[in-house]
């Protein structure tokens, strides 16, 4: 499988909207570290058949398809409801052109609920034969179901999020884990035997109330030992040559445009 980031931020990206000048609040982030410029988390995810799975569809996404080279996608996945994982999905009336044809979407019943409250005309009855509007085919699932997606076969596992739940998900021996805060025993079933694992950890130091931290999150890589870990949704003081120095071997900071070949 060929996974690619395309967006490694937090919820308001990095830099942040404001700085001394106006040209962003960049926190201990260095400016001048392209690494550091993060647009809100996404990943699209693509099978030796080449279609491709489409992990969230964030604000961002207009210019991350576009920055990753990505011309198309089969089928769509929604973590969860929050702003920066469903803002972008009127974007995806131009996917649905591309591909000529709605596109099937998983999410828990209370993200698509979440999302038809927000985005109703992504849900109303197609007619055709043009896509001037987003168009979804959804199918409710649940933690714990596996259900094949672009050709993959996709599992699913719950994650605590603070406030809100979150879908984790499972493909072969790669995992990704974003807006997570606790994993329970099922949970790290599911993450059993990992090879590579994209999780997300918000900041550097100390709790917080809907993130896992980095200490929280290198305490999970522990209990699992995947070969290779990767962080993802990363605030202003993940300062990725900080993380590049101390992170211990097998843990790094992922950034926009990596590419991750897995199985």
């Amino acid at each position: 499988m060929r996974v690619v980031m395309l967006g490694s931020g937090a919820s308001a990206g990095v830099p942040l909207i404001g700085g001394p000048d106006g040209r962003g609040d960049w926190g201990a982030c260095n400016p001048n570290e392209p690494r550091n410029r993060r647009t809100r988390a996404a990943i699209t995810i693509e099978g030796e058949d080449g279609r491709r799975l489409l992990v969230d569809t964030p604000p961002d996404l207009h210019s991350q398809l576009l920055a990753c080279a990505i011309p198309r996608v089969d089928a769509i996945l929604f973590t969860h409801a929050h702003a920066d994982h469903i803002a972008g999905l009127d974007e995806v009336r131009i996917l649905n052109r591309i591909a000529g044809r709605p596109l099937p979407a998983c999410a828990a019943a209370p993200v698509f609920a979440e999302l038809a409250r927000r985005f109703d005309y992504a849900f109303r009855p197609w007619q055709g034969p043009g896509f001037f509007r987003p168009v979804l085919e959804t199918r409710a699932v649940v933690p714990g179901e596996t259900v094949e997606m672009a050709g993959l076969a996709v599992r699913f596992f719950d994650q605590d999020h603070g406030f809100v739940r979150t879908l984790g998900l499972r493909i072969g021996s790669f995992a990704y884990s974003t807006d997570v805060l606790g994993l329970d025993d099922a949970a790290f079933a599911a993450l059993a035997g990992v090879d590579t694992w994209i999780v997300g950890c918000y900041q550097r130091f100390g709790p917080h109330v809907t993130h896992a931290h980095l200490d929280k999150v290198l305490g999970w890589v522990a209990r699992l030992a995947p070969r290779r870990t990767i962080l993802t949704h990363m605030g202003t003081d993940m300062d990725w040559a900080w993380l590049a120095r101390h992170l211990p071997p097998g843990v790094e900071a992922g950034y926009d445009g990596m590419v991750m070949i897995t199985h």
